[in-house]
């Protein structure tokens, strides 16, 4: 089995299989100044847990962290070299699966951003839309995902999502171009505000917008709802 099987596997095995450890929560808030990094690379890994990623914030980066036991503390750091910036939120790599973790992670408008999510099993919020994106790419394997690229960019900006076992809701602007490629074995397609051209689904506002969203869902057993408001 290759590596995305696994995962998608280990997440289908979490939902059903895996007895979540219940105790009182550990909490942690951690935060990163800006510098003068002239753009981040954004990893978040988290195996099974509820999720929010969103702007909001001054800083770089901040980020509200529960969890179950002192073991399973989230791991989180950053580091910039010529320019760039990387920052890391992720499970400790021996926890593979139960315990409880619910992180709330909120970025700077205004740093361009390269955002990569794997994300196991249970519940993802991913409001993208008010952020400076150049790039997003999201792995889920079981659960449910909701991503909001509600907004306004100045540069075109690509999106991958890869789905396993789930639901998959993607909001897109109208006012801005939307260009959307769907395939995989996907249970169930719904589309609203974006009409089929060819081999792609796109929006009114592309052609005509400074920018355009380029979208890619692979999906696997599940359903994928696209909405262009």
């Amino acid at each position: 089995m290759n590596s995305k099987g696994a995962f998608v596997l280990a997440g289908a095995l979490c939902l059903t299989g895996c007895a979540i450890v219940r105790g009182p929560a550990l909490h942690d808030s951690m935060s990163f100044d800006r510098d003068a990094s002239e753009s981040v690379r954004v990893n978040v890994n988290m195996g099974a847990g509820t999720l929010r990623v969103a702007g909001g914030t001054d800083k770089l980066a901040a980020a509200d962290l529960e969890y179950s036991a002192a073991s399973s503390k989230p791991e989180m750091r950053y580091s910039s070299v010529a320019g760039h910036g990387n920052l890391t939120i992720r499970q400790p790599g021996h926890e593979v699966s139960g315990g409880r973790y619910e992180w709330s992670l909120r970025l700077n408008h205004e740093v361009p951003l390269e955002i990569e999510v794997h994300f196991g099993a249970g519940e993802a919020h991913l409001d993208l839309g008010s952020l400076t994106l150049r790039r997003v790419e999201v792995e889920m394997g079981a659960g449910q995902i909701d991503v909001d690229l509600r907004g306004t960019p100045q540069q075109s900006y690509d999106v991958r999502m890869q789905g396993g076992v789930g639901q998959a809701t993607i909001r897109l602007p109208s006012s801005v171009g939307v260009e959307a490629q769907v395939t995989g074995g996907i249970g169930e397609i719904n589309i609203a505000g974006l009409h089929r051209d060819g081999s792609r689904y796109v929006n009114d506002a592309v052609g005509k917008s400074k920018a355009t969203i380029h979208l890619e869902v692979e999906g696997g057993v599940g359903s994928v709802h696209l909405i262009s408001d």
